[in-house]
C-alpha cells in the first residue's frame, strides 16, 4: 500500500518549473481551483481523490504558452511518470488514470471513468478564467452537468453562505 503523497512539498516543486509565470491562466491558482472542483466532484462521483489531487497539479504544469500548446497533456504526463517513486507513488491501476486523464484531457471530449471524468469536468469547470462558460455537453459525469447547468460550483459546496465554503478549501494545504 502506498503512502498519501506530500502535496505540499510536489506543490512547490512542481510550480517551481512552471515555465509561463505566476500570473498564467494556466498556472498554480488554476490547478488549485481544478483540485477543489475535483475534490467536489469526487465526493458525488467516488473518483479516486489522490488522483484528482495529482491531476490538478499535473494537467497543464508542462505548458509552455497561454495558446494552443499542443501536448502538453501528454508532456504533464510524462512529468508525473518522472516523479512517481520519488515525490509520489501510486499503484499502476491509479496511474494509468493519472496518466489518461493528463494526456486526454485538451483532446478527449468525454469518459465513463468516473476519476478521469472528475478530472476533467474539474478542469473544465474553471474555463470562467478564460472567459468561456462551460457547458453540460462537454462535462463526463453526471455532476458535473448539473453544476454545469447551474452556472457554478458555489452552491454545491459545503456550508456555502454567507460568502463562506466549508470543508473544501484546499488553499491553506498547499
Amino acid at each position: 500500500m502506498s503512502k498519501q503523497p506530500d502535496f505540499i512539498k510536489l506543490w512547490q516543486h512542481v510550480s517551481s518549473q512552471f515555465r509561463c509565470g505566476s500570473d498564467s491562466i494556466h498556472g498554480p491558482p488554476h490547478w488549485k481551483r481544478v483540485e477543489q472542483n475535483g475534490l467536489l466532484l469526487a465526493s458525488r462521483t467516488g473518483a479516486d481523490v489522490v488522483v484528482v489531487r495529482l491531476f490538478a497539479v499535473f494537467h497543464d504544469s508542462q505548458r509552455v504558452n497561454e495558446s494552443k500548446d499542443d501536448g502538453h497533456g501528454v508532456r504533464g504526463a510524462e512529468f508525473a511518470a518522472s516523479l512517481r517513486g520519488s515525490l509520489f507513488d501510486i499503484p499502476d491501476a491509479a496511474f494509468a488514470l493519472l496518466h489518461d486523464a493528463c494526456a486526454g484531457h485538451t483532446d478527449k471530449q468525454q469518459t465513463t471513468d468516473p476519476t478521469v471524468g472528475s478530472c476533467w469536468d474539474a478542469d473544465r469547470l474553471d474555463l470562467g478564467r478564460a472567459a468561456i462558460i462551460p457547458h453540460e455537453r462537454f462535462m463526463s459525469t453526471a455532476f458535473g452537468r448539473e453544476i454545469a447547468r447551474c452556472g457554478s460550483v458555489y452552491p454545491f459546496l459545503p456550508n456555502a453562505q454567507h460568502g463562506q465554503s466549508g470543508g473544501l478549501n484546499v488553499s491553506d494545504q498547499i
